[in-house]
């Protein structure tokens, strides 16, 4: 993997008042292109994949003999497989999205450098021994360590099946060509085609075992680098038949329809994904930038979402099929919703992941901020927040506040008609608000905070303002 840095960019806002801001902005950018699998390997060896398939005839005869079997033998391809993704995000994953694709199905036989993928493009590889890739390869972006170790990328049943084979406990982190064996599960269907699913991460995959059937969508594992792999990534191989007891034979298929696919006429997938698929992946914000290590370490992702006044906030994008001749539309909103700051950011290369951050100064307003990228007609959010550390006076006549610290109850005392009161966390995020036009606020009932530092803002008719820290015990 090589990380390529071709532009540098400082820009800073300068804070005038908490609510009108002077900006500096350079459209220049710090990120580049993120290559994955640069040393591309042959996923199976041809010992392995004759391994991997005899193992599934052998227990499909197995399952077939206990009347266990679910595919129907008469049945054949209509098509009646279709496929639906077969990645997925887990659920509360900090990112929009978590794949893409490094390589599809190679139809050109010759070899090495003779690439052709269904849509006529050379998005796929050989090797100099005549391995042509039989599969289509997604891999995991942002962060596909910190994915793996974390388990935010799942393998998922692309179609309904019953499992034939399944593997779990070989070693992970595989960087090269090692002749390893992956983890794996394999899935045949009702029209006796059969699924591989393979690099999953040690341990990960289903406990159910062969013969168990599961639903499109079920998880299987989490994407992993057993195998010869060079970094996270699925493997999805697809076979329309394969021959048993000597009968027939193994029918490789290549699950995109396109013009130069010479393998199968028909689509199998649900909804085929275009060749071009761009995305934003993750909209993030960090302390520092990120560093992609060597293979195997985790990255240092840098990630952070809370910031003090001053504190530099890196404001990163991470792109799946970026476009050259493309625009990122790109805003910092204020807590209450309105403009900071916006620019464009002019994309002049095609790559197939990148990323790209900006470095601000945090301003001293508090709240939670929103931090928006805009590409290719996507909308994407990233909220952080900026606290205070300061108490903020201003023209209340003797107001005072009593308990602090506190354990449920606080009394407010004032001279002046309190309308609104605020309480902000030390991350900048208001947690309770309470208001009333008619009488003045003299008592918060806060037994439902956790213990720690807030910011009690009080607010008069005149909108004059004050600020109190608050703890509570």
């Amino acid at each position: 993997m090589k990380i390529n840095f071709t532009q540098l960019i400082l820009f800073s806002f300068l804070l005038c008042s908490s609510q009108s801001f002077s900006q500096e902005v350079s459209l220049n950018a710090v990120g580049g292109e993120y290559n994955f699998n640069e040393n591309r390997t042959q996923c199976l060896t041809d010992e392995q994949r004759e391994e991997v398939l005899n193992d599934i005839k052998s227990n499909i005869s197995l399952l077939k003999s206990q009347n266990r079997l679910i595919h129907n033998e008469a049945q054949k391809r209509a098509p009646t497989t279709l496929f639906s993704w077969p990645v997925k995000m887990k659920d509360g994953a900090p990112y929009n999205d978590v794949w893409a694709i490094s390589n599809y199905v190679d139809h050109n036989p010759e070899f090495p450098n003779q690439l052709l993928d269904y849509n006529c493009g050379a998005k796929t590889y050989d090797t100099n021994d005549g391995y042509n890739h039989m599969g289509v390869d997604i891999y995991t972006w942002p962060f596909s360590w910190k994915m793996m170790d974390n388990d935010e990328a799942e393998i998922v049943a692309a179609a309904p099946g019953q499992i034939i084979a399944i593997g779990r406990t070989q070693f992970d982190r595989s960087c090269t060509f090692n002749s390893n064996t992956w983890n794996a599960v394999y899935v045949q269907h009702a029209d006796g085609s059969v699924a591989l699913y393979g690099h999953m991460k040690k341990d990960s995959p289903t406990s159910k075992n062969i013969g168990d059937t599961v639903e499109r969508g079920e998880y299987l594992g989490i994407v992993g680098s057993s195998g010869n792999s060079t970094g996270p990534h699925l493997h999805f191989e697809v076979y329309s038949e394969v021959e048993l007891n000597g009968v027939g034979q193994d029918v490789l298929v290549d699950p995109y329809a396109g013009n130069c696919n010479n393998m199968n006429t028909d689509s199998w997938w649900q909804n085929q994904k275009p060749y071009v698929n761009t995305n934003i992946n993750a909209v993030l914000t960090h302390s520092a930038p990120p560093v992609f290590p060597t293979c195997p370490d985790q990255e240092t992702t840098n990630e952070k979402n809370a910031f003090a006044p001053g504190e530099k906030v890196h404001l990163a994008v991470y792109l799946r099929d970026q476009l050259a001749g493309t625009t990122i539309d790109l805003e910092v909103l204020r807590p209450n919703g309105t403009i900071y700051n916006d620019w464009d950011y002019n994309l002049v290369d095609n790559y197939s992941s990148s990323y790209w951050y900006w470095i601000i100064t945090a301003p001293s307003l508090p709240g939670e901020w929103t931090w928006r990228a805009t590409y290719q007609g996507q909308i994407v959010d990233h909220k952080f927040t900026v606290g205070t550390l300061s108490v903020e006076d201003s023209n209340f006549d003797n107001v005072s506040i009593y308990p602090n610290p506190f354990n449920d109850v606080v009394n407010i005392q004032s001279n002046s008609h309190i309308k609104k009161v605020s309480l902000v966390d030390i991350l900048g995020k208001t947690v309770m608000t309470k208001t009333n036009d008619i009488e003045s606020i003299k008592e918060i009932n806060l037994e439902s905070l956790s213990k720690g530092l807030y910011f009690l803002r009080l607010e008069g008719v005149n909108n004059e303002q004050k600020t109190i820290k608050l703890i509570k015990e």
